[in-house]
């Protein structure tokens, strides 16, 4: 935590470097201390030190000075630091102005120059004030602030970036906080300002696009080279593990997320089936370990970016971001893994990212406070939701088109989410519809699969959880893929009449091997994959065998 300030004000040089002396001599071990000779410079400083989230402890103020007089200057500060303990320093012939800030300005006390020594007649008096300010004093939070409206989607995307990507952050409602609206009145935001993101060096961001705010907060957005032995595609476990040993193997990589890395195991509030973790692990945890081991064996990681096109030149795969640069690579591993299925229901367009939310349940679970929250799927990551939103919600409600969860869950969740009051199973169950008010949701028409019944029930949250719909719409080259839009790879491929139009090589392909030579798929979004995370962080390992192998042939 850094140190509170104590800050020091006098127009004369001389007194200012004495009082200066004397403050640093007691009280540096425990406070900065401050000092100008200027009070308009002081009133400058005070504002930039409220903008990078600073506390000043107590204020030491000369009465007459040219720009203004010490009570006046107290006047101004107490707006911004009205916790912080005001000592005005006068000559004898100003007591009397002193005595009268007692009462206009709160003044907590008030010393006549000279003041020597400083044992008998400065350090006594501080001592006693800042002694009463620590006991008072309650630090803030030391951190990125988030202010913005609670069912803003443009918040909800924000907070869901910022939390995927382990910055830890406050969120600040526009409407409720009283720490927002000081804010909001430093800065002189307005509504259509919001989001805003108020970092600790002071800087104030403005409704910032991502990538913007990625940068500022020291993410690496733009490549450092144009050639690379491997481009991973998707950080999620796959894609963090093919970096690992990319890394670690001494291959150049690359490894590009175009949101947060961890993909939908990232979201998870407890992964506790993975091996080596007897009591579970977070998925922002795993994520975290992976990631600072990836970057460890020296990988480039490129976040938030996204490839749009894959295409081959000159004998290298070229690979086209969302900005329209290029990078090429000499081979790929696709590990983009799969995206929740968007409910087909009236109203759920309308309030996504206003109460209705896809995963994210660790990003809004503050928001659910005694709410009234609703999941709809039957997977574990909606139990593993269920489970952790019980701890902040007045009651979770699980919607599933089964009777039960035994065909679709772990029976270990199926055993807590049993053993938990607050949650609710709604089986042979549809959403048909959302309803809202003030722009965001407040009730979900449900329907029973198996008598047509139909009932309205009042809903704050809507977390859905249902399927799996691999991201692939943007893969094109002729990589072969199945119905559903999963990538085939290996001897699969074989099944299919176009593959040898466009497999031109003497031998099979890998593995793991796409139909268009050195490009692999693993995880989930491979045709075939087992869809845990276990055996995607095996087959991101096993691609990179495969790239060696690859590469020894070019």
């Amino acid at each position: 935590m850094r140190k509170p300030i104590i800050f020091a004000l006098d127009d004369d040089p001389q007194v200012l470097r004495a009082i200066t002396r004397d403050l640093k001599t007691e009280y540096r071990s425990i406070y900065r201390i401050m000092s100008t000779d200027s009070a308009n410079d002081a009133i400058e400083a005070l504002i930039d030190l409220k903008k990078k989230n600073e506390v000043i402890a107590l204020f030491l103020v000369d009465q007459r000075m040219p720009e203004m007089l010490g009570v006046e200057f107290l006047t101004e500060a107490k707006k911004y630091y009205p916790e912080a303990k005001k000592v005005l320093l006068t000559a004898y012939s100003d007591t009397d102005a002193a005595i009268k800030a007692i009462n206009d300005v709160q003044l907590d006390y008030y010393l006549t120059k000279p003041w020597n020594p400083p044992e008998e007649r400065l350090y006594p008096t501080l001592n006693d004030l800042l002694d009463v300010w620590q006991l008072n004093f309650q630090p803030e939070f030391d951190g990125i602030k988030v202010i913005g409206y609670q069912f803003s989607p443009k918040s909800h995307d924000i907070k869901d970036f910022l939390s995927g990507n382990l910055f830890p952050f406050q969120w600040l409602d526009a409407e409720t906080s009283e720490k927002a609206k000081e804010i909001i009145e430093l800065y002189d935001l307005s509504p259509k300002d919001m989001p805003v993101i108020s970092l600790q060096d002071g800087k104030c961001f403005k409704n910032p696009k991502i990538v913007e705010l990625a940068e500022a907060l020291g993410l690496n957005a733009q490549p450092k080279d144009s050639l690379y032995d491997v481009v991973i595609i998707g950080a999620g476990p796959s894609g963090l593990a093919a970096a690992v040993y990319g890394g670690s193997e001494g291959l150049k990589t690359l490894l590009i997320e175009k949101h947060a890395p961890g993909g939908q195991a990232g979201t998870s509030s407890r992964i506790e089936n993975y091996l080596g973790f007897p009591n579970g692990l977070s998925g922002q945890e795993l994520t975290h370990r992976a990631i600072t081991q990836a970057k460890r064996f020296g990988i480039e990681f490129l976040s938030p970016r996204e490839v749009t096109s894959i295409s081959e030149k000159d004998g290298y795969k070229r690979l086209t971001l969302g900005n329209g640069e290029h990078i090429s690579t000499k081979s790929v591993v696709i590990t983009t893994g799969v995206n929740y299925r968007k409910l087909e229901a009236e109203g759920i367009d309308t309030y996504t990212g206003a109460g209705i939310y896809y995963g994210s349940s660790m990003t809004e679970a503050q928001a659910c406070s005694n709410k009234e929250v609703y999941i709809v799927g039957g997977g574990n990551s909606a139990g593993q939701s269920a489970v952790y939103l019980s701890k902040y919600a007045k009651n979770v409600y699980i919607i599933i088109r089964k009777k039960d969860l035994s065909s679709s869950m772990s029976s270990y969740l199926i055993d807590q989410i049993d053993s938990i009051d607050n949650i609710t199973l709604i089986g042979h169950t549809n959403i048909i519809k959302a309803e809202g008010k003030n722009e965001h949701l407040s009730a979900l028409e449900l329907t029973n699969n198996q008598t047509s019944e139909i009932k309205t029930v009042p809903a704050d949250a809507l977390f859905i959880f249902i399927g799996a719909k691999p991201y692939t719409d943007w893969v094109q080259l002729d990589i072969i893929k199945n119905e559903r839009g999963f990538i085939e790879t290996g001897k699969d491929l074989a099944q299919y009449t176009n593959f040898k139009k466009v497999w031109k090589k003497n031998r099979e392909p890998f593995l793991l091997e796409t139909c268009s030579p050195g490009i692999f798929a693993s995880g989930d979004v491979r045709a075939g994959a087992m869809n845990r995370v276990a055996s995607a962080v095996g087959e991101g390992a096993m691609a990179i065998k495969f790239v060696h192998e690859y590469l020894a042939e070019i």
